[in-house]
């Protein structure tokens, strides 16, 4: 039975290991709303695990929406018998989806830049919130900030698929969610979706993330003016941090989309424009504009053109400036982050040579997720009729263009297949001491858009930098076993 795209799609997410861990943390945060197996003791003690969440409820029951209550709140018990248990939870949600982006260890820019508008965004709904004295803040916060989760999921864990998308809603003249449809067979908001319901977050919430409906009724419910916050914090976040959009136009958008909003905001369209011009010279909505505004400067930067020999004529001349007794795992990884910064690899492996087993096997890499392929990667050194035994008894390194045309399957072996059948290109490298192939230095294309022709002059500077490795080989312990 084939599964479905959202389901192949999760099953990719789920590879990853700290995905697992976002999905428990969320799902525990959740549980503090279920009051069927309501454990106040226990609750308390969870928010007391998480000192910035334990901060955040203090800060909440002191807030001026309680003034009510005396303020001067100084413990977690007392804090949530004034907020209730769903308000707990719902910060608590918040607070773990943003902590969990926050400190994923990607350092891209465009990851940062999504999870910056993200934030934005989060930040304009507890305004709104607030000024329709609204006491479920929380809860709107969560549904506006679950209605990017989609997007999120894709820009940190797909990182392939994510740029294809761009080149193609780019080169097409399409949305990024259509762009998004196309290349995964499912759009941003169904991801959201899932994850709500993987999640077990509430249904108000999975029906607060939607597209706001037409009020049917007066006053709007509950509901609908969920639905309105997130649209209209979502869309004041996109405006506001618009790159092409001047004075007049903001102005302009902004108007439109307080009119279409008043209604169910129970506010006038000159108190939500109030509200975005308030935001607009607030620290907190500046500070989260300038670093937009830096991150899209620094990704514009990072677009243009690098010239790969010349990073990896600098990455051969930080080689050559080591002892060759230097110790031959870092020397490995900085051959495998040049290799894979000058040409745009989505992975960099290196294979060493081992000879008390006959065989090569991949000792680390650089790149998406390499740590978990390298027990798959081994192959024997016994003669075998395919392009990994080509490379090895060859003194510079080959370059397989298409990897998945017919007459080249060939002679892909099966474990390779197995272990990468994302690989549409890839380059070998064979690392040589005198006329023994010690290592091999292998990189790959996994997007079939990104797969570049290596130039004559590229080729050599590879070579020449998988020579130079060599001499750490033969000075290693590797080398002689």
């Amino acid at each position: 039975m084939s599964s479905s795209p959202i389901d192949k799609v999760w099953a990719r997410f789920s590879d990853r290991g700290d995905f697992p861990m976002l999905s428990q943390s969320v799902q525990a945060a959740v549980s503090a709303m279920d009051t069927r197996d309501f454990d106040f003791t226990a609750l308390v003690n969870v928010i007391l695990s998480d000192f910035a969440l334990t901060q955040k409820v203090i800060r909440l029951a002191n807030s001026a929406m309680y003034s009510a209550f005396g303020g001067n709140i100084t413990t977690v018990s007392r804090a949530l018998m004034i907020l209730g248990i769903e308000a707990v939870g719902h910060l608590a949600v918040g607070l773990k989806l943003l902590d969990h982006f926050s400190s994923e260890r990607s350092n891209r820019i465009d990851a940062k830049l999504e999870l910056s508008r993200t934030m934005l965004s989060g930040h304009v709904a507890r305004h709104v919130a607030d000024r329709s004295k609204q006491v479920a803040r929380e809860e709107a916060v969560v549904c506006t900030l679950m209605r990017q989760v989609g997007k999120l999921l894709v820009v940190f864990y797909l990182e392939d698929e994510w740029r294809e998308m761009q080149e193609r809603a780019a080169r097409l003249g399409i949305s990024e969610e259509q762009a998004c449809t196309d290349v995964l067979g499912v759009s941003f908001e169904e991801m959201g979706q899932e994850a709500a319901t993987r999640w077990r977050l509430p249904e108000t919430i999975r029906a607060g993330m939607r597209e706001p409906e037409e009020p049917a009724n007066s006053p709007p419910s509950h509901l609908q003016w969920l639905q309105s916050v997130t649209g209209f914090s979502t869309a004041v976040s996109e405006i506001m941090a618009d790159p092409h959009a001047d004075a007049a136009l903001r102005e302009i958008l902004l108007a439109d989309l307080a009119r279409a909003h008043s209604e169910t905001l129970a506010m006038s369209p000159e108190q939500l424009i109030e509200l975005t011009v308030t935001l607009a010279q607030e620290e907190a909505a500046n500070t989260l504009l300038d670093e937009i505004d830096s991150l899209r400067s620094n990704s514009i930067a990072a677009a243009r053109p690098v010239d790969p020999e010349s990073r990896l004529r600098a990455g051969l001349a930080e080689l050559r400036s080591l002892r060759s007794n230097h110790a031959i795992q870092p020397v490995q990884t900085l051959a495998s982050e040049t290799i894979l910064a000058a040409l745009g690899f989505a992975r960099v492996i290196v294979f060493e040579r081992l000879a008390e087993h006959h065989a090569f096997e991949a000792r680390l890499g650089a790149g998406a997720n390499v740590g978990r392929l390298l027990p798959l990667l081994r192959f024997p050194e016994s003669f075998a009729p395919d392009v990994f035994h080509l490379a090895i008894a060859n003194s510079v390194g080959i370059f397989i263009e298409q990897a998945r045309e017919a007459k080249i399957a060939a002679h892909i072996p099966s474990w390779f297949r197995n272990a990468l059948p994302d690989a549409h290109a890839f380059v070998l490298l064979p690392v040589r001491v005198d006329t023994t192939t010690v290592g091999l230095i292998y990189g790959d294309w996994t997007n079939q858009n990104a797969v570049r022709k290596i130039a004559p002059a590229q080729m050599a500077a590879l070579n020449e930098l998988s020579g130079e490795l060599g001499r750490f080989f033969q000075h290693s312990a590797v080398g002689a076993r």
